[in-house]
């Protein structure tokens, strides 16, 4: 039986039956919030010396605010009421990683498929929350704090109004009353937001209107906002407060050895088609990429498979997807609908080797999670090159087996990096995209101190 997910209870610059409830018009601030509570053979798991319960705070401790649950579990609550077209309670289910994936038998090794779910791309809200209330570094006493964390669901509380009629001031409702209760915490006025970070579980677009007929919320754009850091999906590269995360994808390790089983698997499975591509195309885009895209694809014939995405069939993972990213030796990985889109993470936890066509699709956006060595791992085709004819297939055909060998190596190794494990402690010995993000997090705002340096 599945439950909804939350237990309740952030330096340079930068649908079932629906509840009602009463509840007073702006949360009160509370002055300090108590908290609740490579060898190509088989894995081997790290030394148990590096196990990173026994790695040293380093960087300093954080403190999780206890926000009026009216900024995030009251939001999981009215889960039938976040979707202008459909209920999103399974979706949000099971501590945000969803409904348990089903139809994998014979695509994933039974001894991990319980650590596989359908898992909702917009839900790194949830998954942050959850994991930093079992931090290791988490302190309930603020002031011994290097880092405060601010677990407001930003991304639900503005999705119900994106797609609907809903007005600027409903898309900013949430994010307006949020930064006035921060605002009036004594630790946020002490560094003015510079120690304080965020998880906004969208892209970065979503939150940035300028104009009140304009697409989304202008949540970042508000001052309260401006020195906080952003942890999100997809950032803005040129604003050095947004932190691109990888989306959640459908699997959630729940042990260093569901780690090393699905590796091993991925490694040895037999891929038998040269590339392949999981997407459709968007009829009101004049020369949509992805059209040519699919056009190649099929002039390929038995080198390339396609997956249609038309819709939203493809938006939270299938065993189709799953099966095709494992029997191709690469993934073609154009831009979303914005720069981004999940499936670059779906590719990469199949072991297969991601194609990019736009810098900002990947390179520019997860910099804390990649290999600083991009040919390491990817190739990249300037869409240019093949609106003008290049052909993808002939040039993936130039590397040898032992480059591909070489490439899917280094994609295997850094799977811990691109998952969220189920473990609300994290794993003994690897560090996931949870981990890598907050160490990240942190790093920063001790750097920040040390060069004694930030803006107002």
């Amino acid at each position: 039986m599945s439950r909804v997910g939350v237990r309740v209870v952030g330096r340079p610059h930068r649908r079932g039956q629906q509840r009602t409830r009463v509840r007073s018009p702006f949360p009160p601030p509370l002055k300090h919030p108590a908290t609740a509570s490579a060898q190509f053979t088989r894995s081997r798991l790290p030394s148990p010396l590096t196990s990173l319960h026994n790695l040293t705070i380093s960087s300093g401790r954080v403190y999780v605010y206890e926000l009026p649950s009216f900024f995030n579990r009251e939001l999981i609550e009215q889960c039938d009421n976040l979707n202008p077209w459909s209920s999103r309670c399974d979706a949000l289910a099971n501590d945000g990683f969803g409904p348990p994936a089903r139809g994998v038998e014979g695509i994933v090794p039974e001894e991990v498929a319980p650590a596989w779910f359908w898992t909702d791309q917009f839900v790194s809200e949830i998954i942050f929350h959850n994991r930093m209330l079992k931090h290791r570094c988490r302190t309930t006493e603020p002031e011994t704090a290097r880092g405060f964390y601010i677990p407001f669901y930003a991304g639900l509380a503005v999705g119900k109004y994106l797609w609907s009629n809903g007005s600027a001031a409903d898309r900013d409702r949430h994010c307006e009353m949020m930064l006035r209760w921060v605002q009036g915490q004594e630790f946020y006025r002490r560094s003015d937001g510079w120690d304080h970070f965020i998880t906004m579980g969208r892209i970065t677009w979503d939150f940035r209107r300028s104009k009140d007929e304009d697409w989304g919320s202008s949540c970042i754009y508000m001052p309260g906002m401006r020195n906080i850091t952003r942890l999100l999906i997809e950032r803005n590269p040129w604003d050095y407060f947004d932190v691109g995360v990888p989306y959640p994808t459908g699997f959630h390790p729940r042990s260093d050895n569901d780690i090393v089983t699905w590796q091993d698997h991925v490694r040895k499975r037999p891929r038998n088609t040269l590339f392949c591509f999981a997407g459709a195309t968007r009829r009101t885009i004049k020369n949509d990429f992805r059209g040519l895209l699919l056009d190649q694809c099929r002039d390929a014939r038995g080198s390339c498979r396609a997956v249609n995405c038309a819709g939203s069939r493809c938006s939270n993972g299938t065993a189709e997807i799953l099966e095709t990213f494992l029997d191709s030796k690469f993934c073609l990985q154009p831009r979303g609908d914005s720069f981004t889109r999940r499936s670059i993470f779906d590719c990469i936890v199949a072991g297969s080797i991601p194609v990019f066509f736009w810098k900002r699709t990947a390179y520019f956006q997860y910099e804390w999670f990649l290999p600083r060595e991009r040919e390491s791992y990817s190739v990249y085709i300037d869409r240019n090159e093949v609106k003008n004819g290049t052909s993808i297939k002939e040039v993936l055909e130039k590397f040898s087996e032992e480059d591909v060998r070489r490439m899917r190596e280094k994609v295997i190794e850094n799977i811990p990096k691109f998952v969220y494990t189920m473990k609300e402690e994290g794993l003994e010995s690897y560090k996931d995209a949870f981990d890598v993000a907050i160490e990240g997090v942190m790093r920063r705002f001790k750097e920040q101190e040390e060069w004694g340096f930030k803006w107002r």
